[in-house]
């Protein structure tokens, strides 16, 4: 068994380093899964029968050091030398390689099911999001308010609430589905929806917008006009870059395309049945539903709620819209 589990070990370090290096692409649930599978085995194999064997080696030992020191009493000798207490904790104890999955079969799964069911951590790799999230933002994404799902298979088994104009989504890139995304939803199924000269309408309302004071990007060193926007009772803000052009250059073919219309002021989409169109707030910033597409309900993570941790700027901690 010590040398099977190193070679499992080995393959998971494996994985690991071509994951990291490039060679290989990833999937982090899959892992946390195969390791809650493997050390699962560990864990049970060790309760009903590596610890019960080695319970009863050690009673096997003290039996007889108890049956000598009888022995050596009838005849008369009293003091007896040597305790095998230091044995029978040395046979008791957990070997390495059960220690190495077995004792850490608690903390995998717990992980695995925080992650795939309660709340996932994310981290903010770009200014898409700008301003309402920052680079560097260590936020948590709730995982059941749409619906939970089977960790791997995606497989929806509640139903959950709908996503709703306004909400910030984390979901997959549906170019590369191993990809995670995060930008806001801004039209839901049905919905026609027109970026044209820089604001935003659905079907054919514009959304409610004000001027705010210019938001200073620290990374550009430069300054953006700032507008709030509201959905229903929620209000956000976006950025505009006046140097950006209102056109949509270098948009791909993608499914619904047809759709979509592209003209020098921007673009108008209808939305599919069963897909959501999303947006960046920092909206000349962001490679969006404006250059890929729409987003289908099948690749939803989560809603995003909370921002933990910046360890650049902790007054970032908070909720947010």
């Amino acid at each position: 068994m010590p040398f099977i589990t190193a070679l499992v070990l080995a393959a998971f370090v494996a994985y690991a380093g071509a994951w990291f290096s490039g060679a290989v692409e990833g999937n982090f649930a899959f892992l946390l899964f195969m390791a809650s599978a493997v050390t699962g085995v560990y864990w049970l194999a060790e309760r009903f029968y590596f610890l019960p064997a080695r319970q009863a080696a050690a009673r096997q030992l003290q039996e007889a050091d108890d049956k000598r020191r009888a022995d050596l009493q009838s005849k008369g000798i009293a003091r007896v030398d040597g305790d095998i207490a230091q044995a029978t904790e040395t046979i008791l104890a957990q070997p390495w390689w059960l220690d190495w999955t077995a004792g850490l079969f608690p903390v995998i799964i717990s992980v695995f099911f925080l992650r795939s069911f309660i709340v996932e951590p994310f981290k903010i790799p770009s200014g898409s999001m700008i301003p309402t999230l920052l680079v560097g933002d260590l936020i948590l994404v709730n995982k059941f308010h749409y619906g939970l799902r089977l960790p791997v298979l995606n497989t929806k088994i509640t139903e959950g609430e709908k996503p709703q104009r306004g909400d910030v989504m984390v979901f997959r890139y549906p170019p590369k589905p191993s990809l995670d995304y995060i930008k806001r939803v801004v039209g839901v199924p049905g919905d026609t929806v027109a970026y044209l000269n820089k604001r935003l309408t659905i079907n054919g309302q514009a959304v409610p917008t004000d001027s705010v004071p210019e938001f200073f990007d620290e990374d550009a060193m430069r300054y953006f006009k700032q507008f709030e926007e509201k959905f229903g009772t929620q209000s956000h803000r976006v950025l505009n870059d006046e140097q950006r052009p209102a056109f949509v250059p270098g948009a791909d073919k993608f499914a619904g395309s047809e759709g979509c219309n592209y003209t020098i002021e921007g673009v108008t989409c209808k939305v599919p049945e069963g897909h959501y169109f999303m947006m960046g707030d920092n909206r000349d910033n962001s490679m969006d539903s404006r250059y890929w597409g729409f987003v289908p309900e099948k690749n939803i993570v989560g809603k995003a709620f909370f921002v933990w941790m910046n360890f650049g700027n902790l007054k970032r901690v908070g909720s947010f819209h």
